[in-house]
């Protein structure tokens, strides 16, 4: 019976799920696929290796594993913010190639570095999910945060599976190594694709953004296949980053009172699309200096603040138009209406169709 080693199936399932990103969100999603790509090559590198023992793949197979952290990483800090990541981190996979040519010298080298930038990069995922991602929908920022914290680990897992590799060639010379090397990609690639996916879904179109930096009171209806939900459970249990920032009471008060007016006057929230970032833009104030302002007033994250005014122009649909549910969540700025449902039960204790019964009822 004809058997595929697993790298070689994970590798198409990779390519496959390329594609499928590529037709969902298009050049939006660029980093995304991109990345997606990489780990489909990677695993079909590694297939190539360990099947045919090519002594080029020998010397390719690290220099591509050295850019999966770092493609990583840097896919997750283009969502926290909008500059360039600085140039000494594609020094790595150089690092790698040379090392390769001094097996002799040490002949671990190669895999203590690989080690040390899977730990390095996956603690610094960890680190970064702790600060709000200003990049990112204000809708989606939990499911970001998670997806973060999700690849830092299996990057730290990486790093693990590396060191058992390590251990397996200088005491058992290998014997254990295509397992070892199976297992984890069947685990490892998938997840932190999953978790690079997220933050292509999470993310505002680049194009959109400059267009919109307006934030015009006509509502954006574009592109709702991407699910915006969370469980009430894990909304409960995951609390957002505050980025705190030392201010007092007045100058807290201050900045929520240009909020409130941005909000009454230009109905940005309205903006399926708004993120932290864009919001700060517009308002002229740093985007920790905003978001700890915002819990300091509203005891609430940045998120559900957004998520409030959203729910009370809803409620104004409700009860002054004939429009149906989906129109209305669609006019208010929310993207699903499961996310909508929650919300509205959470900030009213009712549904929108009980709601709007009982505001006909009483007037």
């Amino acid at each position: 019976m004809l058997t595929i080693p697993v790298p070689f199936v994970v590798s198409l399932l990779l390519a496959i799920a390329a594609v499928l990103l590529f037709l969902t969100l298009g050049k939006s999603g660029l980093k995304s696929v991109l990345f997606t790509v990489l780990c489909a090559v990677c695993t079909f590198i590694v297939g190539m290796r360990w099947t045919f023992d090519l002594q080029l793949l020998r010397f390719v197979q690290p220099i591509l594993a050295s850019m999966l952290p770092i493609a990583a990483w840097y896919c997750f800090a283009k969502a926290h913010h909008s500059q360039r990541p600085a140039y000494w981190h594609g020094v790595w996979p150089i690092v790698i190639a040379v090392s390769s040519f001094n097996f002799a010298v040490w002949p671990f080298a190669t895999d203590t570095i690989l080690i040390t930038l899977y730990l390095g990069y996956g603690g610094a995922l960890i680190v970064s999910s702790f600060t709000v991602p200003e990049e990112v929908r204000l809708s989606n920022i939990q499911r970001v945060i998670v997806a973060e914290r999700v690849a830092g680990v299996m990057l730290l897992f990486s790093a693990l599976i590396d060191s058992a590799l390590s251990y397996d060639f200088a005491f058992y010379h290998g014997e254990h190594a295509p397992l070892i090397i199976s297992l984890s990609y069947l685990v490892l690639i998938p997840m932190v694709v999953c978790a690079v996916a997220i933050v292509g879904f999470s993310t505002a179109n680049g194009e959109k953004a400059n267009q919109g930096e307006s934030l015009s009171s006509s509502p954006s209806r574009q592109s709702t296949s991407q699910d915006d939900s969370m469980t009430a459970e894990t909304t409960d249990s995951l609390r957002l980053p505050e980025n705190h920032v030392q201010m007092s009471d007045d100058e807290s008060e201050a900045i929520m009172g240009k909020l409130d007016g941005l909000m009454e006057a230009k109905h940005a929230y309205r903006d399926p699309d708004i993120t932290l970032s864009r919001l700060s833009r517009r308002l002229g104030i740093p985007a920790k200096q905003l978001s700890s302002a915002v819990n300091k007033v509203k005891g609430e994250n940045i998120s559900k603040v957004i998520n409030a005014y959203r729910i009370e122009h809803a409620k104004t649909l409700l009860v002054t138009t004939q429009d149906n549910i989906t129109d209305i969540y669609l006019a208010s700025g929310f993207q699903t209406k499961s996310n909508f449902n929650r919300e509205f039960l959470r900030i009213t204790g009712q549904t929108p169709s009980v709601y709007r019964q009982s505001a006909q009822l009483t007037s």
